[in-house]
């Protein structure tokens, strides 16, 4: 069969990888793709948010399946365009991608349904919001209401703080119409969690759990990003949390949406923070997170094929989704001053040394090949990432991998996974 993959990222890599090893696939595309994902698919110049062209390259090459990576076109409605020209695509419509693409869409779903979350209102007046912080407790914390790139959340210590959120995300705009709403929530403590999960519909089948680090430098400093690395299983997401999840959370989530008329099939993201009267949900993501997809997929044993087939024939509940019993970790190689100003254009070097290395993966995220030469071509540039048979193995490994790699303005978190050794 013929696949269309939709995206350029890491996550779009990784799921290009999984694809790849179906034994049901013939030809992989990749709509716009990256230098990595050129070398097991073939890349189609059509932005992921060209519906139309999308639609007709699929119609022209008779493509059996469409798997959309990448969150804008989800939210904006791709899949609801792929269904209309009766073309296969795995993904949520676009009143179910509403679930990632309005934190307080998501926010009113969890409060009407008794999901456990943290406390909030939602203001789309920047005086109502100032208001409201006047006689607040601190920390506290502000979302843009839309798609910011994973970095449209403030944590605010105090009320001066505070103020100066609300100004940046509702009148300075600085993640543009995402702040027109904004959610103010109670700041919680505890581990996070993310977990990632197939859906169907009606069924949900849980994939296994990873940790993710959005801040820019060691320590959980710096500015928010997009995600410098990750590791799967989290130790901190244990067996209780599991039965609790399962009970008021995971398909509680699926049978609100079911209930609101917005029926999810696809990839539902729960991610979770373990707080001491229990879990709670953060966020939730209408597809694959990344990094985060760069740690699970490896470790699956299903072929990928079967479990999107499911999802869109709403037939899930006949998969028994399997995972190694092993460990991941995903160092992202930056380019330096990410997630603010950062030089591209530099050759990659040490990527061939990676060529059969079982066990071991390079996920291209901010790449391109520039006159026969990979290059950077963004601030999140690779994934580095490693199994080993526990999450110390695995840390060691890929960071011992990431020393094979070299660009000029490299840049990497040092404690990925270091969590680990706290569990």
């Amino acid at each position: 069969m013929k696949v269309l993959i939709v995206g350029s990222g890491g996550r779009e890599h990784a799921i290009a990888t999984a694809v790849a090893k179906s034994s049901k696939v013939d030809k992989i595309y990749c709509a716009p793709g990256n230098a990595g994902i050129g070398q097991i698919a073939e890349c189609v110049n059509i932005g992921a948010m060209e519906f139309d062209k999308l639609v007709e390259f699929a119609k022209e090459k008779e493509i059996d399946l469409t798997v959309i990576g990448m969150d804008d076109p989800l939210v904006g409605g791709v899949v609801d365009k792929f269904e209309e020209a009766g073309l296969r695509v795995f993904g949520p419509r676009k009143n179910a991608a509403i679930l990632e693409g309005s934190k307080a869409f998501s926010k009113d779903l969890m409060k009407k349904y008794d999901i456990p979350t943290a406390g909030y209102e939602n203001f789309d007046s920047p005086e109502a919001a100032m208001e409201y912080l006047k006689t607040s407790k601190y920390p506290i914390v502000l979302k843009a209401d839309g798609l910011a790139l994973g970095k449209g959340v403030l944590i605010c210590n105090t009320k001066e703080e505070a103020m100066d959120g609300v100004r940046e995300l509702m009148l300075d705009k600085k993640f543009g119409s995402a702040g027109n709403t904004i959610v103010i929530e109670e700041f919680m403590t505890g581990r996070e969690v993310s977990v990632l999960s197939f859906v169907d519909g009606k069924t949900i089948k849980i994939m296994t759990s990873a940790q993710d680090h959005k801040r820019a430098k060691d320590g959980d400093q710096g500015l928010n990003t997009g995600g410098m690395g990750t590791f799967s299983p989290s130790p901190f997401y244990t067996h209780e949390v599991d039965e609790f999840c399962k009970k008021y959370i995971y398909q509680a989530t699926v049978d609100a949406m079911a209930s609101e008329g917005r029926e999810f099939k696809g990839i539902i993201f729960f991610g979770l923070m373990l707080t001491e009267e229990g879990p709670k949900v953060l966020e939730y993501n209408a597809r694959f997170g990344d990094p985060e997809a760069q740690v699970v997929l490896p470790r699956m044993k299903n072929d990928i094929i079967d479990v999107f087939e499911a999802c869109v024939d709403g037939e899930l509940d006949k998969i028994d989704l399997e995972f190694e019993d092993n460990a991941a970790v995903c160092v992202v190689l930056a380019s330096d001053g990410y997630p603010v100003s950062y030089e591209k254009g530099f050759e990659i070097k040490g990527l061939e040394q990676f060529d059969n290395k079982e066990g071991y993966y390079v996920f291209h995220a901010g790449t391109a090949l520039y006159d026969g030469k990979i290059v950077t071509n963004g601030g999140r540039v690779l994934g580095v990432t490693a199994k080993g048979s526990d999450l110390k193995e695995a840390r060691a490994n890929a960071y011992e991998a990431t020393e094979l790699i070299h660009f000029e303005n490299k840049y990497m978190r040092s404690d990925i996974g270091k969590a680990i050794d706290e569990a």
